[in-house]
């Protein structure tokens, strides 16, 4: 799969505001790999039982040896992933990131803790300091091409959180409307009403959905976990927003109909991921982990991690900027207790 062609773009392009949120994407790949690779029960099973195949499993970025992260022992059946969700529309070879969603899954225990980081998060950026998670891997990839530019980003987060990474998968704007629409659309309980006040789409521009179940195709989906100005909580309702789309595709790839749509749809992946590290085995893994002992409701679990709003100094930008500073008291405590155990 290609990834984005490299540039020696300048960052000072990260300086223009931009006038619209990218909806936050990464949530159709976690769906994906969970019950995706479940079409290939012929594979030998002791080969990529997911106890054995992850095992000692390699983390993404070089660590030091004085690295903390060095002393983590993974346990088997395990594995860190990251999912990014960036504002690459095709033809872009520079992007930011629109959202990063952090899992930890427990293929021995069937679990699978979700942590979303606010795209504004004050996080590390090696060779300048600190910046906005959203700037991160535009200025690497402007400064060092596109892989890099991942490698910084899950470096970042690496740093912020404590967390060793093993995997990566970065989709854009428009993974998410091709993934529902796939399946034939999803039902998505909204915990609360939305109004679509940013839409991408302007003929959707001021649509209100209430609280409850409704029956939506992909481009509803993507309208409404692209929302956030009319949520409660801004960023943290649009989490919810997330989850309750992943659980909608969950379910509905889950069902016998779809199924057999799984082998087409691992066909497809480059219209809906730009780029990932896992392998064909990897997935087929995860699908044999996951099985007929898939119940997202009860499984995947999003864990917040509250911050406020702060004007700092911005050393990629060189200039003061707002950012979000998470607590991190709170942080420490969610990764020990749903992370790293």
């Amino acid at each position: 799969m290609a990834l984005r062609n490299d540039s020696g773009s300048s960052r000072s392009g990260i300086r223009k505001t931009k006038k619209h949120h990218f909806l936050r994407y990464t949530l159709l790949i976690l769906a994906f790999l969970l019950v995706g690779g479940t079409c290939y029960g012929f594979y030998q099973y002791h080969q990529l039982n997911p106890g054995n195949h992850f095992r000692n499993l390699k983390t993404v970025g070089a660590a030091k040896a004085t690295d903390p992260l060095k002393k983590y022992k993974q346990k088997a059946g395990t594995f860190n992933m990251l999912l990014i969700g960036s504002d690459a529309r095709k033809g872009d070879v520079l992007s930011h990131t629109d959202s990063m969603l952090l899992i930890h899954a427990d293929l021995n225990k069937h679990t699978y803790n979700i942590l979303s980081i606010p795209r504004d998060t004050r996080v590390p950026l090696q060779g300048y300091g600190y910046t906005k998670l959203t700037s991160v891997q535009y200025v690497s990839q402007a400064n060092h091409g596109a892989k890099q530019g991942i490698i910084d980003a899950v470096s970042s987060i690496s740093s912020l959180t404590g967390v060793p990474i093993n995997y990566y998968a970065e989709t854009n704007y428009s993974g998410l409307q091709y993934m529902v629409d796939a399946i034939g659309g999803i039902d998505m309980k909204l915990p609360f009403s939305v109004t679509l006040t940013h839409p991408w789409y302007h003929e959707d521009k001021g649509k209100v959905f209430s609280a409850g179940t409704h029956s939506l195709n992909g481009k509803m989906v993507a309208e409404l976990t692209h929302e956030r100005d009319s949520l409660p909580g801004t960023d943290y309702g649009r989490q919810q927003l997330q989850q309750a789309a992943l659980i909608g595709i969950a379910q509905k790839m889950m069902t016998p109909s779809n199924v057999t749509k799984f082998p087409a749809l691992s066909q497809s992946l480059s219209k809906f991921l730009v780029a990932t590290n896992m392998t064909t085995d990897d997935m087929i893994s995860i699908g044999l982990g996951v099985k007929s002992d898939f119940h997202p409701k009860q499984q995947i679990k999003y864990r917040q991690v509250q911050g406020k709003v702060v004007t700092m100094y911005d050393d990629a930008l060189q200039a003061n900027n707002s950012e979000v500073v998470l607590d991190p008291g709170q942080l420490q405590s969610v990764v020990k207790s749903y992370f790293t155990n």
